[in-house]
């Protein structure tokens, strides 16, 4: 394949992760604004503490999807480790997440609901780049390239091995006394 066609199917490949990174993303996005509103609206909690349960509804969520969808073919092993990394991971998206809506609420005192979810979305595009960055980098590792076979790797090695060679006899010389 040339570079050109191997850059493309490259290419051809993140559009297809990016889409269905998005596509899990826009569903969490739902899900924690939701749960943000519905928590903001329901109970006396601080908007940004409202934020944070969000935020872990919607990182719960978010797991499944990527873990069951958008990294299927991602390596398996060490799900401990995955889903240790997938929470710091979370977790450092929160702080930047909810960072914005903190300084917004608490720095410039925009703390009307329209403001609240203009910030709050703000927020999660901005952890969102981190996110997919420290997921696809750190939690969800792609498997290794299979290795060619041999017959792959150098054609005609199967002919090669399957020769026998041939047993030498060494003729012996009379023996002279």
């Amino acid at each position: 394949m040339s570079e050109r066609g191997a850059l493309r199917t490259r290419l051809d490949l993140l559009a297809r992760e990016v889409a269905k990174f998005g596509v899990v993303g826009a569903l969490g996005l739902l899900v924690n604004m939701a749960a943000f509103n519905l928590i903001r609206h329901t109970t006396d909690l601080p908007v940004v503490r409202a934020s944070l349960l969000a935020t872990f509804v919607a990182v719960l969520f978010n797991y499944v999807g990527y873990r069951y969808w958008t990294y299927r073919d991602r390596d398996k092993t060490g799900r401990t480790r995955e889903l240790s990394l997938f929470l710091l991971f979370s977790a450092a998206g929160a702080v930047i997440e909810n960072g914005v809506l903190y300084l917004a609420t608490y720095g410039f005192d925009w703390n009307s609901p329209v403001q609240s979810n203009f910030f709050k979305i703000l927020g999660i595009g901005i952890a969102t780049l981190f996110r997919f960055w420290s997921y696809r980098t750190w939690v969800f590792k792609a498997l290794p390239a299979p290795q060619p076979s041999a017959e792959e790797a150098v054609p005609g090695t199967d002919r090669f091995l399957e020769q026998r060679r041939p047993t030498e006899t060494v003729e012996r010389a009379p023996v002279r006394n």
